[in-house]
């Protein structure tokens, strides 16, 4: 069964820093660009992060950008987001998505995404 599973959420002081990581299993994510979305209560879920399937191209929303790096490492399948200099206002649960680069889409559109995981809540306390 094909499956994406993130880990690594958890609470933090603001300031602090936490590595989200998000591991696929059933299939091989050399194909797939990856996108990391966050949802916090109330809200709509957005983009924070996106990362090519190759690794060569990312995009982090102006909200992370500096603060959250995004990189890949197909031979162990897995994409990881650090998250430094961590707000209360990035609190929220963060999902990571696979998108087939084979297949038309866009990574800005959630519903293109081929496989989600179930997501990891991220706390930062101020």
């Amino acid at each position: 069964e094909a499956q994406l599973v993130e880990s690594g959420g958890g609470l933090v002081q603001a300031g602090g820093s936490l590595r989200l990581s998000c591991a696929a299993s059933g299939f091989t994510l050399d194909d797939y660009a990856i996108g990391w979305f966050r949802q916090a209560p109330g809200k709509e879920r957005e983009g924070v992060s996106y990362i090519s399937y190759y690794g060569g191209s990312t995009y982090y929303a102006d909200s992370v950008k500096g603060r959250f790096t995004i990189s890949r490492d197909n031979a162990k399948n897995t994409v990881l987001l650090q998250m430094n200099s961590l707000k209360p206002e990035d609190t929220a649960v963060y999902f990571c998505a696979a998108f087939d680069s084979r297949r038309s889409g866009s990574y800005y559109v959630p519903t293109d995404y081929s496989y989600w995981g179930q997501g990891t809540q991220v706390t930062v306390s101020s």
